[in-house]
């Protein structure tokens, strides 16, 4: 009796164990199954990764060959507005030779000139106005002083050099003449503004 009993015990004993290496050898291929599955998502996030960093880096170059095309050829479409003036230009300058009226020749630069400083304006150019305005460091710059009556002080009496704004900006500061008397503070403020405006442009 006691023989039955400890061999059915040992096959109970067993029959546990096989179960449990079943188990075991079961949970083993489900982690196998498990770690494929990651393996396989580990690769395609992988060459997602490496896709998505492919494609930022064209777009980063192409976005680089962009701007350095935009300030490369930023001056492209005022040059070409500047063409037709040259045609003009080259047109009267092959009259002039022949040309027996002076005022017409005149007549005929004056258009062009006319027609060059409107197509400036269109683009936001413009001229600073200095001939009897008071003497101001953000648009004048002083080249010389003289005595003159009937005009006040720090008045501009003539311009030598014509200035241009650029929008709201002076791209170029009138050289001017001024009725005295321009301070000595007012001609070192001017100097000042003036090397100010060109470490900006610089």
């Amino acid at each position: 009796m006691k023989k039955k009993e400890k061999e059915l015990k040992h096959k109970e004993k067993k029959e546990e164990q096989a179960k449990k290496i079943n188990k075991d050898v079961k949970d083993e291929e489900k982690l196998s199954e498990e770690l494929e599955k990651l393996k396989e998502a580990n690769a395609e996030l992988r060459d997602t990764l490496l896709r998505k960093v492919a494609e930022f880096e064209n777009y980063k170059r192409r976005t680089e060959n962009e701007q350095a095309n935009l300030l490369k050829y930023s001056g492209e479409h005022i040059i070409t507005g500047l063409l037709p003036f040259i045609d003009d230009f080259e047109r009267s300058l092959k009259h002039i030779k022949d040309a027996k009226n002076v005022n017409a020749v005149y007549d005929g630069l004056k258009l062009v000139f006319d027609k060059l400083m409107k197509n400036l304006n269109e683009q936001g150019i413009s001229k600073i106005e200095a001939v009897g305005k008071p003497f101001d460091v953000n648009y004048h710059e002083a080249i010389m002083q003289r005595k003159e009556e009937s005009a006040e002080p720090n008045t501009v009496l003539d311009e030598i050099e014509t200035g241009y704004v650029y929008k709201d900006r002076v791209i170029r500061h009138s050289k001017v003449i001024v009725s005295e008397d321009i301070t000595e503070e007012t001609v070192a403020e001017n100097n000042s503004t003036k090397t100010k405006n060109e470490e900006k442009e610089n």
